[in-house]
């Protein structure tokens, strides 16, 4: 003998009895995260069972695919991770300067670089000084509408 309660022993038989309430759900569910090759979350299912006239809650889609099993690993954060890196663009300068960023002689080593400014109404202006590093006096400056690289020649 066990020494369970009559009233929990018959709950559970009705329960036995009841015939499954999220059955079909549950295989709408996994024919639409296979027909859409496992890249879809609970969220995606949720707006797809709503579109296909189903009123369903994204909680118990979540539910019933933790129940299920099924989670989307194809896109995450790790593997949709931005880069813009293009790889080398342009020709790269030699290092003539190697940090010695003073010298004796006044417009012997010149240095620039271009900068964006971002102006009203989405209009931006790019400015590019020249520097004499023999005193770090501005020897010319140049502000353009449109980045080219003919600003700093």
């Amino acid at each position: 003998m066990t020494e369970l309660p009559e009233s929990t022993y018959h709950y559970h038989i009705a329960k036995k009895t009841k015939p499954h309430k999220d059955k079909e759900l549950e295989d709408l569910i996994q024919a639409i995260f296979e027909e859409h090759k496992e890249r879809y979350g609970y969220r995606r299912i949720t707006i797809e069972l709503r579109a296909r006239g189903y009123k369903v809650n994204h909680k118990r889609v979540l539910r019933i695919m933790r129940q299920l099993g099924l989670q989307c690993l194809k896109f995450t954060n790790r593997s949709r991770r931005y880069n813009s890196y293009k790889g080398p663009v342009g020709k790269v300068a030699k290092n003539k300067i190697n940090r010695r960023f003073m010298t004796p002689h006044p417009l012997q080593k010149l240095v620039t670089d271009i900068t964006e400014f971002k102006c009203l109404n989405d209009e931006k202006l790019y400015l590019s000084p020249i520097m004499d590093l023999y005193n770090q006096a501005l020897v010319l400056h140049k502000t353009e509408n449109h980045c080219y690289l003919f600003i700093v020649n």
